[in-house]
């Protein structure tokens, strides 16, 4: 199993503008103040917690939808 990418300590401003893909996830997770000012310097399990939800279950799911680069599948097939 690879490392994870995203964790909960992490910002949501640091996991938008590394990861854009995974918006729609934080939507589905009832996080629809992913742009509000204050939110972006929020850790991601600060937002899990204001908003109820279980962190593990999210960071779990905005790691599923990210791809391996070339060079992670490579290094994964050794």
């Amino acid at each position: 199993m690879s490392e994870k990418k995203i964790t909960k300590d992490m910002t949501f401003g640091q996991v938008l503008k590394d990861y854009p893909q995974v918006a729609p996830i934080f939507m589905k997770f009832g996080m629809q103040c992913i742009g509000c000012h204050i939110a972006i310097s929020e850790t991601i399990e600060q937002g899990a917690v204001a908003h109820g939800v279980e962190v593990d279950d999210l960071v779990n799911e905005l790691n599923s939808v990210l791809t391996p680069s070339p060079e992670e599948e490579k290094s994964q097939d050794s």
